[in-house]
C-alpha cells in the first residue's frame, strides 16, 4: 500500500483539515516560511490584503510532514487544491523532506509563485504588523493567523525571531 505525505508550514501544521495516518515533525530543505503572501480571501480581501505565509526560496523549513493514506488521497488532494489554491499563488511541487527520525520521503509542498501579483516578498516587520493588523477574510482575522502560527511552533521548539516579535506586537505586548 502507498502512502502521500503532505508538509505543512503555517496552518497546515495545526489546522490540517484532513484525515491522516500520521504527523511527525519534518524538515524541507531548499525553501523558507515567509509572511510573503498577499491574502485576498483566507485572512483578507483584495481591498485590504492581509499577509499568510509561503514557502519562499532558500534556506530551510521546518514544519509537519502529514501522511495520508492512498485511498483518500484523491479527496484529500481535491481539499487541499480547494483551500490552497484559490487565487493560484501557490504552486504544487514535490520536494524530499527529512522526517525527525531521519526517513527521506517526498510530500507535496505549496511554493509561493514570485511572478503572482499576490506576492509581496520579504516585508520590513512593522509593515507586516500594518498589514495584518485589522485584515479578514472568510476564514477568520488575520493576526489570529500569524498569532496561532506563531504560538505553534513555539510549541514544537522552533525559533524565529521575527514572527515571535510580530505576534507580540499582535498580542499588544510592548517591545521590551
Amino acid at each position: 500500500m502507498s502512502d502521500f505525505w503532505v508538509f505543512g508550514y503555517g496552518s497546515l501544521m495545526w489546522n490540517p483539515g484532513f484525515e491522516f495516518r500520521r504527523a511527525e515533525r519534518a524538515l524541507l530543505r531548499g525553501a523558507h516560511r515567509s509572511l510573503c503572501v498577499y491574502s485576498w480571501v483566507h485572512r483578507g480581501t483584495q481591498e485590504r490584503p492581509g499577509l499568510v505565509f509561503g514557502l519562499d526560496n532558500g534556506g530551510a523549513c521546518r514544519g509537519m510532514a502529514y501522511q495520508v493514506a492512498e485511498n483518500i488521497w484523491p479527496q484529500t488532494l481535491d481539499y487541499l487544491r480547494a483551500r490552497e489554491q484559490t487565487t493560484m499563488v501557490y504552486k504544487e511541487h514535490h520536494h524530499n523532506i527529512e522526517l525527525d527520525d531521519g526517513k527521506k520521503v517526498e510530500a507535496l509542498v505549496y511554493m509561493v509563485d514570485h511572478g503572482h501579483a499576490q506576492y509581496a516578498g520579504a516585508l520590513p516587520l512593522d509593515r507586516q504588523l500594518e498589514i495584518v493588523r485589522g485584515a479578514v477574510g472568510k476564514s477568520g482575522e488575520n493576526p489570529e493567523y500569524v498569532i496561532n502560527t506563531a504560538a505553534h511552533l513555539e510549541e514544537m521548539g522552533i525559533q524565529d525571531n521575527g514572527l515571535a516579535w510580530l505576534s507580540a506586537r499582535l498580542r499588544g505586548i510592548p517591545e521590551s
